[in-house]
């Protein structure tokens, strides 16, 4: 089972869902936009990008919100051959103006609300963008740009796609940049088309019954999967929202629009769990949640279980090998771990002399499968640090039991070593989090007097709950072998987090040193 050699995804898409033609295939903040829509709009962006002269395989920056022109854009650049970048809305000019000049982008896609933030990027940077259309423009558009309906309705549908080749480069995803400046990840048009048959259909088993929404944004490689490969793959039902996926903002979604799977992450469930507008079980219509971006602490998954009668799906997954790769299945969910690997993936944990460690030892995560990226735009050495033959390095820390299920470990840079034996933070977080006036926990390591490294945790309470350090220490002692336990005790009132709502463990290192 694969694509033919001559493959373009989006010409896959539109030719699966040519008989649901009326058939909504997105609800937006604007409307409703059909499966012949979706076509006829993305067909005509992509004779309007080729007017303004971008020539295939030329990249064009995607910088939008999740409204229904963004997969427009992503399709129409994939049918004309040219390659979109997809970017975080949520980044800085300085980011933007990088990642411009490192990705040469001779056009760009725009919402109207981050223009102005563009706007500065452009004039920092060293390259120059030819072509600039704006979606949704909340002013005067600057000299030369084009108002995305109007570049569309001036077009005529593109005939027929571009003669693309399976592995040729088809878009771009950069990573999160926790390290360093982000990489642009390139992956290829019959990668989309991998994650839809290894995951989105035999795992999730989607249909076109299904109403999907996503509270990750389709800019990650997870929200692209959730909210266009995987729904579009099976003539499914797609709810996007432009806003940031606050409780209220999600539970809106869920009560008017009824989807029936919600795609999220573990900071988002913990924070919709202690919402007092949580809606009851029999105002939505969820069959099936997922779960990816960082483990889900069981304790959350079963809570949500218990009020919604609804299993959370979780899994891990990376921008390098664009979806997810092991997972947890439908009626097979064993809380607290990240499931077995998804078939198609070959998944091996090594130790630090690079061999295969036993069951029950921490490992580094590698993985093998046909969704894999090329490469890493200009970075020889980071692709060859990551993508190792035909294995991926994840970055990730694993173990696995003796019936096969994995359970995360942490990040490779995030793992302690107290008393000579590693531990991990996640562990211990998500048994500090099993208290109930425990909202979310991080856990670092830090120096006693001694120079000895011992565990610190930083913990944010519910509202309205307090508890002693004293206590906490004491209920995770019970749980975990004595070394793991918490040695220092700071509560505070948020932990810091990438867009992505990741915590971000080195910030928190930062400040130790500081201090």
């Amino acid at each position: 089972m694969s694509p033919p050699a001559r493959f373009n995804f989006a010409e896959h898409l539109f030719a699966l869902n040519r008989g649901r033609a009326d058939r909504a295939a997105y609800i937006d903040d604007r409307g409703t936009l059909s499966y012949g829509q979706l076509e006829d709009r993305a067909r005509r962006l992509a004779a309007a990008l080729k007017a303004a002269g971008v020539r295939r395989e030329e990249r064009v920056l995607l910088l939008m919100l999740d409204s229904s022109d963004w997969p427009v854009s992503f399709l129409g650049c994939l049918y004309a051959g040219i390659v979109p970048v997809a970017v975080n809305t949520l980044l800085t000019p300085e980011d933007y103006a990088y990642m411009l000049d490192h990705s040469r982008a001779q056009a760009a896609l725009v919402s109207g609300a981050l223009l102005p933030t563009l706007q500065e990027a452009m004039g920092r940077g060293t390259h120059e963008v030819h072509t600039l259309i704006v979606s949704q423009p909340a002013g005067a558009l600057p000299e030369g740009a084009q108002e995305f309906e109007a570049a569309l309705a001036a077009a005529q549908p593109m005939a027929a796609p571009a003669a693309t080749a399976s592995d040729d480069p088809g878009f771009w995803l950069y990573s999160s940049g926790s390290t360093g400046k982000p990489k642009g990840t390139v992956h290829t048009h019959a990668n989309l088309w991998w994650t839809a048959e290894l995951y989105g259909k035999p795992v999730l088993g989607l249909t076109e019954n299904d109403v999907c929404f996503s509270a990750a944004k389709m800019y990650f490689a997870y929200g692209l999967g959730n909210a266009l490969t995987f729904p579009l793959s099976v003539g499914a039902t797609v709810v996007l929202m432009a806003e940031r996926p606050t409780p209220d903002a999600t539970f809106r979604r869920w009560v008017e629009h009824k989807p029936t799977v919600f795609f999220g992450a573990p900071t988002g469930f913990a924070g919709m769990l202690a919402s007092p507008k949580l809606p009851a079980r029999e105002q939505v219509a969820l069959r099936m949640c997922s779960s990816a971006g960082e483990a889900l602490p069981g304790e959350i998954a079963q809570r949500f279980k218990a009020h919604f009668g609804c299993e959370i799906i979780d899994g891990i997954g990376s921008t390098e090998m664009l979806h997810i790769f092991i997972s947890n299945r439908p009626g097979d969910v064993r809380y607290g771990t990240t499931g077995k690997p998804v078939e198609g993936y070959e998944v091996e944990l090594r130790g630090e002399d690079g061999r295969p460690v036993p069951d029950g030892e921490v490992g580094d995560l590698y993985i093998r499968g046909p969704s894999s990226a090329l490469m890493y735009w200009c970075n020889r050495e980071k692709s060859r640090e990551t993508f190792q033959g035909g294995w991926t390095k994840s970055g990730d820390k694993y173990t696995r039991d003796a019936d096969g299920y994995y359970t995360y470990a942490g990040r490779s840079d995030d793992m302690l070593k107290v008393s000579g034996i590693y531990v991990s933070p996640f562990e211990v977080e998500a048994t500090l989090m099993q208290h109930p006036a425990v909202l979310e926990a991080a856990v670092i390591g830090k120096e006693d007097a001694d120079g000895l490294t011992k565990t610190k945790a930083f913990v944010v309470l519910k509202d309205g709950q307090s508890v002693s350090d004293e206590e906490l220490k004491a209920f995770v002692k019970e749980r975990l072998a004595p070394y793991k336990y918490p040695r220092f005790l700071e509560f505070v009132q948020e932990l810091p987090k990438t867009a992505t709502g990741k915590i971000q463990r080195f910030r928190l290192r930062e400040r130790e040193r500081q201090a």
